[in-house]
């Protein structure tokens, strides 16, 4: 039996390795088992390891090293320190060269046939050699790897050896993240990295003999013309023995548009063009309208067959057209964020199923950060009408200090154009990330590129750190992504903790003399707390070490039992504070766009969670895709208004917007409600004979109601097109205008000192003292921006959690997270280390995860035989002018009189000496802490 089942072995092997290849629809796949073999010491010898056949180990390709385990095992364990939290962790990781090699058995004649070996997807450096003989290299890490293996390949067995080195060929084209120890880690540019993909070595996608004719044509590209009335068609033939060949183009839908010869005009090289009238059955291409034709050319020689959208992307004054209709890109990142492989797929229908996702979310734009996807992810695209910004693989602070890494990015350029240019999904290329050095090198390139290829536009960069670059566009933009421009901020990163809410605003002022298309760069980046259910998800290559370093210190600290609360309280905040970052960008009637940073997380960078949803697209059950669409969607209604907080005596005034990227709209109707918790009607008005125009329609209506109220009440403003499933929503919250701070019975002072005499008697108090002089973390509303470890010197919270049910708030009406009545009570405060007292928090304060503090700023105990609610937030200054936390006092007070106010954990005098600042040392600030 034994004998029996290596016989079996065998023979599955000797199939595998030594199979016999017929051609198939011009193409023989090269996809199973090979053979590899490393050679980390470089030490392989090229003519012996590829002149015969080698033993290595068998792997399956399409794959990487990874896949198959191959590769030095890691050694990390949980920890919270810069090595584990830089990313998630590989598994197996392997840098340098490896030998892959089958044998294959060709059947066919291969008289008068050209054959090209076409590897879809390598990093970084590929060799071929067959049948001993080295047919040649190629670089790239966005297009395919292609060798002409005509003069080399025979009729029977033929051995194909490639080798792949996938180590670091141009350091220049990456930005160094030296806040990571181990080398490996510090390259952060998408292409090449191990912050979202990661460095494999492999091949992906199509492995394949491609036969084709000697004479064929090739290398087809379909150009609309910018007045959308004709359309151009360019290819390659070596030799031609009539100008006259048959043009067809066939909708997905079978139907024949054109079909006709038509008249060749030669060029250069080969190049064969001609240009016909827009075909009047050819239907326009858009997000709405995701029209997709065949156009087939047959020449005396062959044929060639390329599918294209007729679009024409442009610029009307400064606003972005597409088809001469104004769009709006409502973007997001993608940064090669697949943590089961750690590499992009390269089946349309794994994009497709992302693409989904985004759609359900409102999204119709996605922005490849310096990379550039396979052309998978372009064929979902251009079915789903979903558009695409793709940049070089480039996130340099050194641009042009090396001239081969410049004409390395100049070549990548003209092959991403080569491999994907046809694609009608693909409207906007960059030449890299936040890009600093000699800009005239990329101004120079971009000139270079315009000429080549009309069907996109072009940018120098996405964003610039540099100045003047980063605040207004380079000479050769066609368009331009910023966060600010030289009049200001045009996102709300550097708005939201230093202004009071208000919903009255935009980025006009920052945004309206740019005279392109303009789309605010990496809009929110607010963390949200890790996931500690995610763990289970990660079955792949990668270990979520990361994740399990903060569940395993969360156990130590006896919080772990809070990470499903804070991980949703978290991201109710971050949910907020996207939602009014999108409509700032819609109400700017100068503003093209905006990229979130981002809907799904970002598990690099020091463990970057900023999303709503988890690095998988799978939702964190913070908001529904329903919900977020309804401030992230083709038309979004849309009010401004003056603030968040109202007392009762004031006039809460609305203006209504319309932001329509759809279609023009005539005699439509409005409907605004409020409504109380209770969901009773508070006002309900209908504006009528609305016409909606394409773009940023104003002045739709104002709305004005008297807040009278004698008790704290939230109250929600639903604005709805009629008939439609168009509405949003918001929330405010009205106070009486007169309420009581003080209380029988219970003392409020703002002296720690004051306090302990009266506990010592038996008092209750309240104590409040200035949060100035106590220790404590810096007050704030917004969350960790991007991540506590990449951006350590930081007020590091994440928001509030309470018990929104606690008597404490009975007369304080709030949801268990922070929203925007928080905003006040949050900067006028200190947050807490309760680490070692005990206390009760009636107010929580969610730390960072990676110092996983116990935080409050409202707590409660006894000391001694007196009753104790300590806020360190303010409840003591300018109460007439703060009437959230004048109604917080009110409602503390009342909680404190009641029977229900009774404190079971005891906290001596000592504890509340120890809250006070020590005026040497100042305030607590989490800075560097996170070393090995």
């Amino acid at each position: 039996m034994k004998l029996f089942r290596l016989l079996l072995v065998f023979i599955i092997t000797f199939i595998s390795i030594y199979s016999c290849s017929e051609i198939e629809n011009n193409k023989i796949s090269l996809a199973g088992t090979w053979q590899v073999k490393l050679d980390s010491a470089n030490i392989g010898i090229s003519e012996k390891w590829a002149s015969k056949k080698f033993t290595g180990t068998e792997i399956a390709l399409p794959g990487t090293l990874d896949d198959a385990k191959i590769g030095k095992k890691s050694t990390l364990k949980p920890a919270i320190n810069n090595y584990v939290m830089s990313n998630l962790t590989r598994k197996h990781q392997y840098i340098g060269k490896a030998w892959y090699q089958k044998e294959i058995d060709i059947s066919n004649d291969l008289k008068n046939k050209k054959v090209i070996l076409s590897l879809e997807r390598i990093i970084w450096e590929s060799t071929v050699y067959l049948n001993g003989k080295m047919i040649g290299s190629n670089n790239s890490l966005i297009a395919k790897h292609t060798f002409d293996v005509t003069k080399h390949l025979s009729k029977g067995k033929n051995l194909i050896t490639i080798l792949i080195d996938n180590g670091n060929k141009f350091p220049n084209i990456n930005v160094p993240g030296t806040r990571y120890p181990d080398k490996v880690n510090q390259d952060m540019a998408h292409a090449y990295t191990n912050h979202t993909q990661i460095k494999w070595n492999g091949i992906l996608g199509d492995i394949a003999l491609e036969f084709s004719d000697d004479n064929a044509p090739k290398n087809l590209q379909i150009y609309p013309n910018k007045s959308l009335d004709k359309l151009k068609v360019n290819f390659n033939q070596t030799q031609l023995e009539a100008d006259k060949a048959t043009c067809k183009i066939i909708a997905t839908t079978g139907a024949i548009v054109f079909n006709d010869d038509v008249t060749l005009e030669k060029g250069q090289e080969g190049l064969l063009s001609f240009e016909i009238a827009k075909p009047e059955n050819l239907k326009l291409w858009d997000e709405f309208n995701p029209n997709l034709y065949d156009v087939k050319i047959k020449t005396n020689s062959g044929e060639i067959s390329e599918r294209f959208g007729y679009k024409s992307v442009g610029n009307n004054n400064g606003n972005l057209t597409l088809n001469d209709k104004r769009i709006f890109l409502r973007g997001n990142l993608e940064c090669v964020i697949f943590p089961l492989t750690g590499y992009p797929p390269t089946k349309k229908e794994d994009w497709a199923k992302l693409i989904t996702q985004a759609k359900a979310y409102g999204l119709n734009h996605l922005r490849f950060h310096s990379w550039c996807p396979p052309k998978a992810a372009f064929e979902a695209a251009d079915e789903a009408g979903f558009y695409y910004q793709v940049e070089l693989p480039h996130w340099s602070l050194k641009v042009g200090k090396d001239v081969k890494t410049t004409e390395f990015l100049r070549a990548e350029a003209k092959r991403m154009l080569a491999n994907y240019g046809n694609h009608p999904s693909f409207i906007f290329m960059a030449l890299g990330n936040e890009l600093q050095g000699d800009i005239s090198v990329l101004n120079k390139m971009v000139a270079e590129i315009k000429p080549l290829d009309n069907r996109h536009l072009y940018a120098t960069t996405a964003f610039s750190f540099q100045q003047p670059t980063g605040t207004r566009p380079e000479k050769e933009d066609e368009f331009f992504i910023a966060q600010w421009t030289d009049k200001g901020w045009i996102r709300g990163q550097g708005i939201f903790n230093t202004k009071a809410p208000h919903f009255n605003a935009d980025y006009s002022s920052g945004s309206k003399h740019i005279n392109i298309p303009l789309v605010s760069h990496e809009i929110g980046q607010y963390s949200v707390y890790p996931d500690m259910s995610e763990i289970k998800k990660y079955t792949g290559v990668l270990d979520p070490l990361n994740f399990k370093a903060v569940r395993n210190d969360l156990e130590k600290k006896g919080l772990l039992e809070f990470a499903p609360k804070f991980t949703n309280a978290s991201g109710k905040l971050a949910a907020l504070l996207y939602k009014e970052e999108i409509e700032r960008a819609l109400k700017t009637p100068s503003f093209d766009g905006f990229q979130l940073l981002q809907l799904q997380d970002f598990p690099g960078q020091g463990t970057a969670l900023v999303g709503l949803l988890n690095a998988f697209w799978e939702s964190k059950g913070i908001i529904s895709a329903e919900k977020f669409s309804e401030f992230n969607s083709e038309i979004v209604p849309l009010i401004r208004f003056e603030k968040a907080t109202y007392t009762s005596g004031e006039t809460f005034t609305a203006y209504l917007e319309m932001a329509n990227f759809f279609e023009e709209k005539t005699n439509q109707n409005i409907v605004f409600l409020v409504t109380d918790k209770e969901g009773n009607e508070i006002k309900k008005e209908t504006i009528s004979g609305v016409n909606l125009k394409i773009g940023n329609n104003t002045n739709l209506g104002t709305i004005n109601f008297l807040i009278q109220t004698d008790e704290a009440k939230k109250l929600t403003i639903t604005v709805a097109l009629k008939g439609s499933k168009y509405k949003n929503s918001w929330n405010i919250w009205v106070y009486p205008k007169n309420v009581p701070t003080t209380k029988e019975g219970v003392i409020v002072t703002s002296s720690i000192k004051q306090a302990i005499v009266l506990l010592k008697r038996g008092k209750t108090v309240l104590l409040s003292p200035n949060p100035k002089t106590l220790k404590g973390i810096e007050g704030r509303f917004v969350p960790v921006f991007w991540s506590p470890v990449h951006f350590p010197n930081q007020p590091a919270t994440m928001g509030v959690l309470l018990d929104e049910k606690n008597a404490a708030f009975n007369n304080f009406p709030t949801n268990y997270h922070s929203d925007w009545q928080w905003w006040d009570l949050c900067i006028n405060s200190k947050s807490i280390i309760i680490d070692d007292l005990e206390v009760e928090p009636i107010v929580r304060v969610i730390d960072n995860f990676v110092t996983n503090h116990h935080l409050s700023n409202v707590f409660e105990a006894k000391v001694g035989t007196g009753k104790l609610v300590f806020s360190s937030i303010d409840l003591i200054s300018d109460l007439d002018k703060r009437p959230v936390a004048k109604q917080l006092r009110y409602s503390l007070l009342e909680y404190m009189s009641s029977d229900e106010f009774a404190p079971k954990k005891s906290i001596d005098n000592k504890d509340l000496e120890n809250i006070k600042m020590n005026k040497k040392k100042g305030s607590f600030s989490t800075n560097d802490i996170y070393k090995e």
